[in-house]
């Protein structure tokens, strides 16, 4: 079936249309194509920015940044790594997650996932924290808030991600799945060398991003932008007030801006994204990972 693509408003101002198409849809039946408008049009930059640190999020488990810190992908391939998580994750959220690229994508996630031994409640927590952050950054700095049905439909499309991974016992509701999370995070979100390493290495990618004389900023202004608890698992300083103060002001007057002007791609695509690791956007979705997981054989084992 082929979609409507939306153009900028007078050639720079976001197109109502877009909303007025989320809020025609059922965000349970239609949530595939409410989460693409949400990536492509609406929110692009704060649900790729809210991702990155959901992900962030997940390595001050002590569980998850232990298997993290082994692998050393982080540390040895860190861009790649990022670049190859991106890739899928942006694919089946632009895409869908039946046949196609989609779900072609969420078929190589759970490939690579097979090689390791993963526990259920780590999965759970990875999902959970992809569903919370990006509403919780828009309720925070986007442009106009989230409706009810967005939110809803972001839920329903993350539960139907965790289903096709064959994750068990997910919760059903949001207020169910905030009640496994802190019950998580009060077992396993606490300090561990290996939560630093693996922040630090994370941290390094994304500094890696600026030009060498901004690079002492990033892991300050990244502190702004995580809770208080997540600082205290990676061993990080808490930041001074000015500058979470500064670096809040700065994203609330971008939200502004953004009520009346979009800067980014219309629709924001994979195509339309600058990828680092394979220039050109030339890649396989079948052969992104750890290079070193060739040949191997899959630990087929979450428990």
């Amino acid at each position: 079936m082929a979609f409507r693509t939306y153009r900028k408003r007078l050639w720079f101002m976001p197109n109502p249309a877009v909303r007025a198409e989320i809020a025609s849809l059922d965000p349970a039946r239609d949530c595939e194509r409410i989460v693409h408008l949400l990536t492509a049009y609406e929110f692009p930059f704060d649900i790729q920015r809210s991702l990155e640190l959901a992900l962030f999020h997940t390595y001050g488990s002590t569980s998850v940044a232990a298997l993290l810190d082994r692998t050393a992908e982080f540390r040895n391939a860190g861009q790649k790594r990022y670049d190859d998580t991106r890739l899928l994750i942006s694919q089946f959220m632009e895409s869908g997650l039946g046949a196609g690229l989609g779900g072609a994508s969420v078929a190589r996630m759970n490939e690579i996932h097979a090689f390791f031994r993963i526990p259920n409640d780590d999965f759970l927590f990875v999902l959970w924290t992809f569903i919370s952050y990006p509403q919780n950054w828009i309720a925070a700095f986007g442009w106009r808030p989230l409706t009810w049905a967005e939110k809803h439909a972001w839920f329903t499309f993350f539960v139907r991600v965790g289903e096709r991974m064959g994750l068990a016992d997910i919760p059903q509701t949001h207020a169910g799945f905030e009640r496994f999370a802190n019950a998580y995070e009060a077992t396993y979100l606490v300090y561990a060398d290996a939560n630093r390493r693996v922040a630090d290495d994370t941290v390094a990618i994304f500094a890696g991003w600026f030009p060498p004389i901004a690079r002492f900023l990033v892991q300050p202004v990244v502190t702004t932008l995580i809770p208080d608890a997540l600082i205290r698992a990676f061993g990080y300083r808490r930041p001074p007030a000015w500058l979470k103060q500064l670096v809040h002001a700065t994203l609330a007057v971008r939200a502004i801006v953004l009520r009346f002007v979009t800067i980014e791609p219309y629709p924001s695509l994979l195509t339309t994204t600058r990828n680092l690791t394979y220039p050109g956007n030339a890649y396989e979705i079948e052969a992104l990972g750890p290079d070193r997981l060739a040949g191997r054989t899959p630990a087929n084992a979450r428990g």
